[in-house]
């Protein structure tokens, strides 16, 4: 069975079971540019039943729209934003028409919901219209955006999620490792005693920097230009709507958006998008440094560093028995790498906007989406598969802190700066322990007070020594 439907360049045959219609047809044959069709962000689709339902209240309570009408209209979008119609959503992300193809998507799906609740067929939309009725005193222009904005801050709230867990799993390990001594760094050398525990709290903190990040600059997806139309002067939109769009999307939603206050302005600035990259980014930034981090404490493990071990979860080479790889910090690494370089991507398309509106949103969308995914999973891998099963190599770490030079800087204060030089430039020339020269030969200390200033609690808490 099928139907025909007509739009001004012509007629197309539909099977009857598709719920969509010409206008989707056109943009799904049009655009074959990612493969990844709008469904497989559920949150999208979802944001978009939310706007279309907040449209037809609103139109509804003005007298726009026919109760009747409306009604059913509401019907249809409470089945999308139930995820029912997903199958149905089937435009490339990244598309022309600045997300044309994807507002008429979901207009065509509700209409025909409509019209089946209202007893009529598929296409018979000279009862509820997909853009008389359902896109009534609407445009891509301002529609778009707002479901974009809300699918954001909807998707936002598990990644923030897996960024918190991550954060506890990092305390968790500096607990644990609290009193295991090793030696700091700084240019890859030898610098001062600390305890893994810090430095795996160091971590922790840092990533729950992030999640502050990310809800400032979620903050500013709430505002919105829903009613704008097409260009910011609400042109087709009945008196009053919209306020009273807004008002109804946020209490569907639970978000608190705020009506734009320079309509114009809002429809075409993309700033809050870049923000929100800017910050995805100095995210990835950081968890790359952390995994750079603990592949290099990973090291060896019998030729490199060795201070911790990780999870071994498979084989690490074709030819080499035996050799395990940190598989997960070099995943995260490359998804790091590839959110970065979607960074730009946003940038880019965010500059490229002419006059009052800019048609790259779809290429934005792709690139936010695609980015927040992807490090969600990776963080949550990096969590679940590395960093609970990370354990120290305690003795090793002791025994390098014992045997390193770096450690005569415990000693300034009673040494001063200049002999401690001295020593360490001796031992770094004959290979001799700082003991060894300190305490055997040049009798500077008694292996008593050595003791004293090298035990755990004076090596990572250096304002204990005097």
């Amino acid at each position: 069975m099928s139907r025909y439907e007509q739009d001004f360049l012509g007629q197309r045959e539909i099977a009857d079971d598709i719920y969509y219609g010409v206008q989707t047809i056109r943009g799904k044959e049009n655009f074959h540019i990612t493969g990844i069709p709008m469904n497989q962000e559920p949150y999208f689709v979802k944001a978009l039943g939310f706007v279309k339902k907040a449209a037809a209240m609103a139109n509804r309570d003005l007298g726009a729209i026919d109760a009747k009408i409306a009604d059913a209209i509401i019907l249809g979008c409470d089945r999308v934003i139930a995820g029912d119609m997903m199958d149905q959503f089937v435009t490339d992300f990244i598309q022309g028409g600045a997300g044309t193809s994807t507002n008429m998507n979901a207009n065509e799906v509700i209409a025909n919901l409509a019209l089946e609740s209202l007893g009529f067929v598929k296409g018979d939309y000279q009862h509820v219209s997909p853009n008389d009725h359902v896109n009534y005193g609407q445009s891509t222009n301002d529609t778009y955006p707002t479901a974009f904005r809300l699918a954001l801050i909807l998707r936002l709230e598990s990644y923030m999620t897996a960024l918190r867990q991550l954060q506890e799993a990092f305390f968790a390990k500096g607990r644990e490792f609290d009193r295991v001594l090793k030696m700091g760094r700084t240019h890859l050398q030898d610098a001062v005693p600390m305890s893994l525990g810090a430095e795996f709290r160091g971590w922790g903190t840092t990533i729950g920097e992030e999640v502050d990040r990310i809800s400032e600059a979620r903050a500013l997806l709430r505002e919105i230009n829903l009613g704008a139309t097409a260009i910011g002067t609400s042109v087709t939109a009945a008196a009053g709507y919209p306020k009273l769009a807004v008002r109804h999307l946020s209490a569907l939603t639970g978000v608190d958006f705020i009506l734009a206050g320079d309509l114009v302005e809002a429809t075409s600035d993309t700033g809050a998008y870049v923000q929100l990259s800017g910050v995805l980014k100095r995210t990835a930034s950081k968890l790359t440094k952390i995994c750079n981090d603990i592949r290099l404490l990973a090291s060896g493990p019998r030729a490199g560093f060795n201070e911790i071990n990780l999870p071994q979860l498979q084989p690490g080479s074709s030819i080499m028995p035996g050799k395990v790889n940190p598989v997960i910090p070099e995943v995260v690494n490359q998804t790091s790498f590839l959110v970065i370089g979607l960074d730009t991507t946003v940038t880019l398309a965010a500059s490229a906007g002419q006059l009052q509106l800019n048609v790259m949103e779809p290429v934005i969308s792709f690139a936010l989406f695609f980015s927040i995914r992807t490090m969600e999973r990776a963080v949550n891998s990096l969590r679940e598969n590395c960093i609970v099963g990370i354990t120290a190599n305690e003795d090793h770490t002791r025994n390098m802190v014992l045997n390193s030079l770096g450690i005569v800087t415990v000693l300034k204060p009673l040494l001063g700066y200049k002999q401690c030089a001295e020593i360490a430039r001796e031992g770094y020339k004959s290979g001799k322990s700082l003991h060894q020269i300190v305490v055997v030969e040049r009798k500077l200390l008694t292996q008593e007070k050595w003791d004293e200033m090298f035990s755990f609690e004076r090596l990572i808490n250096p304002d204990l020594i005097g």
